[in-house]
């Protein structure tokens, strides 16, 4: 289990990167989605965020979507599969413009779905996948915004050799 500490920090991380993509969304009034999440290097493998870990950048992440477009006559999908780098704070983003007939509303989250999965870490210290892969821990639409963002759980890298110095037995 993730520790609170983690949740409250990737929380706010989160809150931040949705006002700022809010503000530049407001710009554009057709719904769009972003698909956001973290990758951090487990230090102590531990399997949780600890205070000895850390947000890695460079790391490369696939992310496949599938989105039912809402039309009436036809049961018509889209679906993609793009890779993303971690920025320097350990976060991928993917920003879908806008496509006419797909929306994020609550009812049709079971239609649209979001996996990320790790590809490589660019970190020689920590390059052990730990938690492969990833799918939608929540969304939420802003009207005003006309955005939805799919927040997906973290993904993890772990060191080849425990550091007994930092981490204990």
């Amino acid at each position: 289990m993730e520790s609170p500490t983690f949740f409250s920090f990737f929380s706010l991380l989160l809150l931040i990167l949705s006002i700022s993509v809010q503000v530049d969304a407001s710009k554009h009034p057709d719904p769009r989605i972003s698909v956001v999440g973290v990758v951090y290097c487990d230090a102590c493998s531990t399997n949780s965020f600890s205070t000895h870990s850390y947000f890695l950048p460079g790391a490369e992440v696939q992310i496949d979507c599938k989105f039912k477009v809402a039309s009436p006559r036809t049961a018509e999908q889209i679906s993609f599969s793009v890779n993303r780098t971690t920025n320097r704070y350990g976060v991928y983003k993917l920003d879908i413009p806008a496509v006419d007939g797909i929306n994020c509303a609550k009812e049709a989250e079971f239609l649209n779905n979001c996996r990320a999965s790790l590809i490589r870490s660019t970190s020689p210290a920590c390059n052990v996948p730990a938690f492969l892969s990833t799918s939608n821990e929540f969304s939420v639409k802003s009207k005003q915004a006309n955005l939805c963002i799919y927040s997906l759980y973290a993904l993890s890298f772990r060191p080849s050799k425990k550091d007994i110095a930092i981490c204990g037995k």
